[in-house]
């Protein structure tokens, strides 16, 4: 009788490098926001994207922010309930991009919700998104961005 060699089925990877939040609806006028932790760069990326098709986003135009400390620290204040809102206003050469994440107090909406524009500094054309944040997408994103802000800090 030979001895077992040990487990055989394949290894299952929990580690995602990203958070997305997904919220494509009906009409077609959904969006998505990803956050990512960039330990080189020691920021988050954030992406957002316009529904473009049945459960399909318009990536090629998305929307990317980068994150520093006091960027996380105004996002972390409203997820905390410390305040009603937090807005990040990035310039680059290329464009304007501004992020809001307001909290609402409605009880038929969802508790937060998050607005991501971006300018382009020649055209001038616009780029919205702007999706709605339930309480259990608010808290693992709480969680992640503090999580973050240690690793970013190296503590």
């Amino acid at each position: 009788m030979s001895e077992p060699t040990g487990d055989k089925s394949p290894a299952v990877k929990f580690h995602s490098p990203e958070y997305a939040i997904y919220k494509p609806n009906a009409r077609g006028s959904g969006g998505v926001v990803r956050f990512e932790l960039n330990r080189e760069k020691g920021a988050v990326f954030l992406d957002a994207a316009n529904q473009s098709g049945e459960k399909k986003f318009d990536w090629e135009k998305k929307i990317t922010m980068k994150w520093g400390m006091s960027d996380l620290g105004s996002v972390l204040a409203v997820l905390e309930r410390r305040a009603p809102t937090a807005k990040l206003f990035h310039q680059t050469e290329n464009a304007n991009s501004a992020f809001e994440l307001a909290t609402q107090s409605d009880p038929e909406r969802a508790p937060y919700f998050i607005h991501v524009s971006r300018q382009d500094a020649k055209t001038k054309e616009v780029h919205k998104v702007a999706i709605p944040l339930s309480h259990a997408e608010a808290a693992v994103l709480e969680t992640l961005l503090k999580a973050a802000v240690v690793r970013i800090a190296g503590w």
